[in-house]
């Protein structure tokens, strides 16, 4: 006789449409799409997406989008980074990381002098070679899958842009340099860390790493997995953002109320504006958002739009919002 005990079965999840955009603070050691599925469980999302991978050795900003807010997950990808490093000076390990073994060890002798002159060097536009262990894919396999077999493949150099290095701290006894970075998408932290360690001469690592920016989103304004579990459902449902957000810092289109219904079939509408590569648009009323589009010769044309299910079910969010 088996007197084993048998488990009662999970139950299951009842899924539900929900719509909008979640800032999630990611922790160390959670993959983005571990990350979204905790939080896809949490909320009972039928649909959900992140806007880009944030490695599991970094925390930090990571929109992750809900149903309608998939939509324009694009935007979000495209938009520049901000980030906190700290670089260990004087050590090189596998990888780039504090993950890899130790390669190589060289004394510190550095000053602050040189240490802005080497982050001065890779302020402005500048060509990165993608790391081994990253997520870029070569014949539809992952960089870092080769990397953990051992094996190193021919890699293109990328064209990224540093806006701006501010040093944040120096601590020579550790060797320890803290940097704020605004860069473009696309940009490798890790790689950079390398380079400015060997034009300091002693070699770096990337010890750490925290994104803080994602376009105009801020990590200030994100909650942690939880805080989010601690919550009850229509607690979390408040702190969804409508997919707007991400567009925040592209001009805003507003059209009247047969112009709005017009707009959402996908036919394109005459307007009085100057062309624009990406806008987003409105319908008379300014909280209703309805999709992104484009101006060429005096005619908005759409790009992403809501359906009106989706337009009716964020405005209803809107009003349930405290």
């Amino acid at each position: 006789m088996n007197d084993t005990p048998v488990s009662a079965p999970r139950p299951r999840i009842v899924r539900r449409p929900v719509h909008g955009v979640l800032l999630l603070d990611k922790p160390l050691g959670l993959s983005s799409n571990d990350a979204l599925q905790k939080a896809k469980r949490l909320f009972r999302a039928e649909k959900a997406g992140h806007t880009g991978t944030l490695d599991p050795l970094a925390s930090g900003l990571l929109p992750l989008c809900f149903g309608a807010a998939t939509k324009f997950s694009q935007a979000s990808l495209e938009a520049d980074k901000a980030y906190a490093a700290t670089l260990r000076l004087g050590q090189t390990r596998v990888g780039g990381d504090m993950e890899g073994e130790i390669v190589r060890e060289r004394p510190v002798e550095v000053t602050m002098a040189a240490i802005e002159a080497a982050c001065a060097r890779f302020t402005g536009p500048i060509s990165q070679l993608p790391p081994m262990h990253s997520a870029l894919k070569k014949d539809g396999k992952a960089l870092y899958e080769y990397a953990r077999a051992g094996i190193e493949v021919e890699r293109e150099p990328r064209q990224v842009r540093i806006h701006a290095i501010d040093i944040l701290g120096w601590d020579a006894a550790a060797c320890t340099l803290q940097l704020a970075v605004r860069c473009s998408k696309g940009t490798y932290i890790r790689t950079l860390a390398e380079d400015i360690g060997e034009v300091l001469g002693c070699g770096a690592h990337l010890a750490g790493l925290r994104r803080t920016h994602s376009g105009g989103l801020d990590v200030a304004h994100a909650v942690t997995l939880d805080r989010l579990a601690e919550l009850d459902e229509a607690g979390r449902d408040a702190l969804l953002r409508g997919p707007d957000c991400m567009l925040a810092d592209w001009p805003a289109v507003c059209l009247p109320m047969d112009e709005a219904g017009r707009f959402l079939t996908g036919m394109r509408r005459k307007v009085q504006t100057p062309d624009m590569p990406a806008v987003r648009v409105y319908g008379p009323n300014p909280s209703t958002f309805l999709g992104s589009a484009h101006v060429t010769a005096g005619e908005l044309i759409p790009d992403r739009l809501l359906s009106p299910i989706e337009v009716q079910a964020l405005l209803v969010n809107q009003k349930e919002t405290p």
